[in-house]
């Protein structure tokens, strides 16, 4: 497996091994010895979102507040998106700076996401896919979000006529973020 440390720290860019033949391809998605190691502590999963969204949906950007924070890592299992993330850790060097990858079906590629950050996807495909192993489960009263189309970003100029939810819709800019982390 390739490991690819963003500007930003703590995100990292995995890369499976793929082996492939006339058959199709394996290869290990997840093994939590190994991921361990790669991020230098003990992570516990407790719980595995998935969704399936059309073109063009937007999902994001969401945290949870401490003591509920999420670590998540993330996969397309189907289809393909831009991932992003926005570093709220008050206390950083990279406090407000931003990270987007590809993630699809074709490059296998998953993304940890620790504490700490903002998340989002973009779908560029129907019937995309993904999944999000958390380090916490759902805790409605911590959820916390950044409004997707805030102009402190470059994000919005990557969307063609997003479907966003009604709550992200209305979520805060950047700058009114009283972030808890």
């Amino acid at each position: 497996m390739e490991i690819i440390k963003s500007e930003l720290n703590g995100i990292l860019l995995l890369k499976p091994s793929i082996f492939g033949d006339d058959r199709g391809v394996f290869f290990e998605s997840f093994n939590q010895a190994v991921f361990n190691a790669l991020v230098g502590s003990e992570i516990d999963f407790v719980q595995d979102n998935q969704s399936i969204s059309k073109k063009n949906v937007l999902r994001g950007f969401h945290f949870q507040a401490p003591p509920y924070a999420q670590g998540k890592l993330v996969r397309v299992i189907k289809g393909k998106v831009i991932d992003m993330v926005i570093d709220i850790r008050k206390d950083s060097p990279t406090y407000g700076q931003t990270y987007s990858v590809e993630l699809s079906e074709e490059n296998q590629h998953l993304l940890w996401i620790p504490e700490g950050f903002a998340h989002g996807f973009y779908t560029l495909e129907d019937d995309t896919i993904f999944l999000y192993k958390c380090t916490k489960p759902y805790h409605k009263a911590s959820e916390g979000d950044v409004l997707w189309s805030d102009e402190a970003f470059d994000f919005y100029t990557m969307f063609e006529q997003p479907l966003v939810s009604d709550k992200d819709k209305i979520a805060k800019p950047f700058i009114l973020l009283n972030s808890p982390f």
